[in-house]
């Protein structure tokens, strides 16, 4: 028998939070980036960002060395055979060069000593008194972006894990699906929140299809839907009841659901009072069911818990006869598919 291929999945939310849904046909998207360079710059990535950081020290030297240069040549001081009356503007320079290692001087401030303005030459003070303020605000601009980037919360987020999987079994009596959440610092996350948008094609009742379509889907940490703070991996639920936009879920019909589960955690960073998000998804190949996810706290002789991630990502069948009876008849179509 002719093995399956698998079924390409489109994903809106890739497993590490980024977007994948990809822009195109928008009317004017370079003005509207302009419009708002400050966001741009922020965003750009690193290799554009270092080298917009290198080029605007660069090209600010450039084109007031070029200015200078003029300015020397307008006056005469590079004339051959000059009167010994003669005042240069720019003293010790004779080439481009020279007028560049000026430039250069006068912009990082290690100046001045072998070449300097001279006073009888006011177009070279107002230049380099414009050269001052203005490389002084770009820099300022640069570096800012550049340090803007560095502390954006979206690198915290990098720090908070999600399980690969999430799982479904019982859980106080009532069926779930859960994830597990952990933060990889000793620093602490407060004011933690995990919401759910379960993202599923649509048919309006006036029969209008949208290809993505948003519906909240709650979670819940014991019986709350905020944790104080994630110092430990925790796990989140969400009920599957009537009232949930996953009602009707079954170990038969979960792998041909044309959906896709976002999950986001919202929260407030300790040290710094800033608050951050991190998102991942789920499609249905990466739902379990009848599967529990293994411990992760452990404690020592010491009195300690240590949280070992070497079983963060591990789940087991979970103790339901219901349960058992799916997973051992999933497991027998999943072999069939393989032959």
């Amino acid at each position: 028998m002719a093995v399956r291929k698998p079924e390409f999945r489109r994903r809106i939310v890739s497993k590490d939070g980024r977007n994948n849904v990809r822009i195109n046909n928008v009317e004017g998207m370079v003005k509207m980036y302009l419009h708002d360079i400050w966001t741009t710059v922020v965003d750009i990535k690193w290799r554009y960002k270092i080298t917009l950081f290198a080029s605007t020290f660069i090209m600010t030297w450039l084109l007031f060395g070029v200015l200078f240069y003029f300015i020397g040549m307008g006056n005469g001081d590079f004339e051959p055979n000059l009167s010994s009356n003669h005042t240069p503007c720019l003293e010790n320079v004779k080439t481009f060069t020279g007028a560049f290692l000026f430039s250069l001087e006068s912009q990082t401030t290690i100046g001045y000593g072998f070449r300097y303005i001279t006073e009888d030459c006011p177009l070279a003070i107002f230049t380099l008194v414009a050269q001052l303020v203005i490389t002084g605000l770009a820099e300022i601009f640069v570096t800012g972006a550049f340090l803007a980037k560095l502390a954006r919360p979206k690198k915290r987020a990098e720090t908070i894990k999600f399980s690969r999987c999430a799982v479904v079994c019982h859980r106080r009596g009532q069926l779930c699906l859960m994830v597990r959440v952990a933060n990889m610092r000793k620093s602490l996350l407060i004011q933690c929140q995990l919401s759910g948008k379960l993202l599923h094609p649509n048919v309006t009742q006036e029969g209008e299809k949208t290809q993505v379509h948003q519906t909240s889907v709650d979670f819940l940490m014991d019986s709350s839907s905020e944790c104080p703070f994630l110092i430990l991996p925790l796990t989140f639920y969400h009920v599957l009841d009537e009232r949930s936009p996953l009602a009707g879920l079954t170990a038969e019909n979960l792998a041909s659901r044309d959906m896709e589960l976002l999950v986001t955690l919202n929260a407030t960073m300790e040290s710094t009072a800033a608050t951050c998000q991190s998102r991942t998804s789920y499609i249905p190949g990466e739902i379990l069911w009848g599967y529990e996810f293994k411990p992760v706290i452990f404690s020592t002789d010491s009195g300690r818990y240590v949280a070992d991630f070497n079983f963060f990502d591990k789940v087991q069948v979970c103790n339901d006869d219901a349960f058992l009876n799916n997973a051992e008849k999933l497991k027998l179509e999943e072999d069939y598919k393989k032959e």
